[in-house]
């Protein structure tokens, strides 16, 4: 059977996780992929919680569930970590990104003793100095495409850098903002070691540090 990624996104309405979630099955179909992204619904009321799923693999997808053991989670916002079990179902082997300002001493409590790899990016930092406005879905976008590897960084840019030249069209300084905001979220994504499994954490370290490379 080829590779199968599976991800589940958490968010809040309003944030773009939706958003991400369809680009990012949007850029894998156009490199050959099969793919499914597609959002758990339910109340969209600004600021409610919601989910969205992405499926990428090499060959044909058969399932048609929702995601319930991810191989990656993603985080858009960390209120979350009090309101909803992030972690739920998540492969030790797998891994979890969460957007945030804070420091690993207050995120991994917040895990329930998940044992796989943390990653964590502050996204409105990268926004604020990309784009001057807080979109967090393009830095997370960025970030997971990193930490899967479901793509290199360069197909990815180029995809990227297509998609968003016909989205903003006739916006060349949202086009700019978006694609900086993508360079720098790829470079400021940071793992931050899980204290339950530290032979993994090993692991996704020497991974990290060869991403991008």
């Amino acid at each position: 059977m080829g590779q199968l990624t599976e991800i589940r996104w958490h968010g809040r309405g309003g944030q773009g996780a939706k958003t991400a979630a369809l680009l990012l099955a949007d850029v894998a179909f156009s490199i050959g992929k099969y793919v499914q992204g597609f959002p758990e619904y339910g109340p969209e009321r600004m600021g409610a919680p919601i989910t969205a799923y992405d499926r990428i693999s090499d060959v044909s997808i058969r399932v048609h569930s929702n995601i319930y053991e991810p191989d990656f989670v993603v985080v858009v916002d960390d209120t979350l970590l009090h309101d909803v079990d992030v972690t739920s179902g998540l492969k030790e082997e797998g891994a979890i990104l969460i957007n945030t300002e804070k420091e690993k001493e207050e995120i991994l409590p917040l895990l329930k003793d998940y044992q796989g790899a943390v990653y964590t990016i502050n996204a409105k930092k990268v926004c604020m100095e990309t784009m001057g406005k807080y979109f967090p879905n393009m830095p997370m976008l960025a970030a997971v495409v990193k930490i899967s590897g479901v793509m290199e960084q360069e197909v990815f840019r180029k995809e990227m850098e297509a998609s968003l030249q016909h989205k903003f069209e006739k916006k060349p300084e949202v086009f700019a903002g978006n694609m900086q905001a993508l360079l720098q979220a790829w470079e400021e994504v940071t793992f931050i070691g899980s204290a339950a499994n530290r032979q993994m954490s090993r692991i996704y370290a020497a991974q990290a540090s060869g991403l991008g490379a």
